[in-house]
């Protein structure tokens, strides 16, 4: 069996024939930082820092950067113009990167899941072979097995995944969308292009989100939904047209938010989706909210207020409907 070849060594070693599937395995399993696999492609020209280990048959880019303390587990690869930061993993046949202008960027302490492709051409038909195209992604992120995450669509935008994220196997990203921190998604949980999701959101499994739509920090999105309109903070929503099934109590409670806070939020949204007197419509009671007292001057109550105006201005779609709410 070839000795293992020195980081920054430009010698390969031929595949051995002799090499089978088990004794591959246990020869993996002891693969040691600073080393890499006689059988592993790396261009004299991609820049390793110290301690990264490179498995069996993978293959690492000429103009790719990998950060101290990588490991590339067997058939990972790195392509492109890409930059991967400390004590990043690389499960087997997990892809980052493509042989396209721009440029894909990875934080530290990043899992890149069983046969995750991360950082490769968009499916949007506007795109423009040739363009630049980008996408970062922050530190501390767990994106499972099958799960892909596309470059934005053109140079002027960038498809971003923040920190601390968890996202389950065979989810989607796609171009341009803006991902925050502190988040989960459920398996399968499916984003179209220009989506922009907050921090501490949660989706459960099965779920498809509509381009261009936001959806708010601290909100929960039942299983099996389809979200074709904004999801407004703190709120729970659910349906194959997804509408508001109240708030996120749980999600609040879980997060910290006080019983005050809480108490606040359930009296706006009472007021704002099951008003007693249905004579007013929604601006009026939106604007009704921002002059009580009571409730004007507490911050998570302004803010969701503030969530719910923000859908409706320019572009934006509107928020998810409520099955009793009247005049709008």
């Amino acid at each position: 069996m070839c000795a293992l070849v020195k980081v920054g060594s430009k010698r390969l070693c031929s595949v051995l024939s002799s090499l089978n599937s088990l004794s591959l395995r246990r020869f993996c399993s002891t693969l040691a930082p600073g080393s890499i696999h006689p059988t592993a492609i790396v261009h004299p020209n991609a820049v390793l820092g110290q301690g990264i280990s490179i498995g069996p048959f993978c293959t690492v880019g000429s103009t790719v950067k990998v950060g101290n303390g990588c490991q590339l587990y067997p058939g990972s690869h790195i392509f492109g113009n890409s930059e991967v930061g400390e004590r990043c993993v690389l499960m087997t046949g997990a892809v980052v990167g493509d042989d396209l202008p721009g440029r894909t960027l990875l934080g530290c302490n990043n899992i890149i899941g069983h046969h995750a492709v991360v950082g490769v051409k968009c499916q949007d038909l506007k795109y423009k072979s040739g363009d630049e195209c980008f996408l970062e992604v922050g530190d501390n992120n767990d994106i499972r097995e099958h799960t892909s995450i596309h470059r934005s669509s053109k140079s002027s935008d960038t498809t971003v995944i923040g920190n601390n994220n968890l996202i389950m196997g065979s989810c989607h990203i796609a171009h341009d969308c803006k991902i925050g921190n502190n988040i989960i998604f459920a398996n399968n949980t499916l984003l179209a292009g220009h989506v922009v999701v907050e921090d501490y959101a949660h989706t459960a499994g099965a779920v498809v989100v509509h381009q261009f739509c936001h959806v708010g920090s601290f909100s929960f999105i039942g299983g099996g939904s389809v979200i074709a309109q904004d999801v407004p903070k703190y709120m729970m929503v659910a349906g194959e047209r997804a509408e508001l099934r109240g708030l996120n109590l749980e999600g609040l409670r879980r997060h910290g938010f006080t019983a005050q806070e809480i108490r606040s939020l359930r009296t706006a949204y009472q007021k704002i989706f099951m008003p007693a007197e249905i004579s007013k419509g929604f601006d009026e009671r939106l604007a009704d909210m921002e002059m009580r007292d009571e409730l004007a001057h507490i911050s998570v109550v302004c803010s969701m207020v503030q969530s719910i105006r923000d859908s409706f201005e320019g572009k934006r779609r509107g928020i998810c409907k409520f099955r009793h709410w009247n005049g709008s």
